[in-house]
């Protein structure tokens, strides 16, 4: 079982950063196969827009490519997605994923707002 803890949503202005973390509350991130982020907005389909395999291997959506950087920390047992140069197209509910055993865990969602 993999349970998953996101923070660090909220409110920013264009051009402004943000860094979502992903805590597992429960399970391993070590053992844990791929870990991604994925974000939705309303009347939009969800969108995998960065993953982070145990080997360290990183890919991101091209929206986000150069701007986003998906990140893990062992020892904390936490995943990143440090966020820059934002725009009021990536407000979204971001959600922090797990696929581990052929099974997806996700986080609660945090939401990201970017303001005019």
């Amino acid at each position: 079982q993999v349970q998953l803890v996101e923070s660090g949503g909220g409110l920013v202005q264009a051009g402004g950063s943000l860094r979502l973390s992903c805590a597992a509350a429960s399970g391993s991130i070590v053992n844990i196969n791929r870990m991604g982020w994925y974000r939705q907005a309303p009347g939009k389909q969800r969108e995998l827009i960065a993953t982070i395999t145990n080997g360290g291997f990183t890919n991101y959506a091209d929206s986000v490519k150069g701007r986003f950087t998906v990140s893990r920390d062992n020892a904390k047992n936490t995943v990143y997605l440090q966020m820059n140069s934002l725009t009021p197209e990536d407000t979204a509910t971001y959600y922090c994923n797990a696929f581990h055993r052929f099974s997806n865990y996700w986080g609660q969602g945090t939401q990201v707002t970017v303001s005019s």
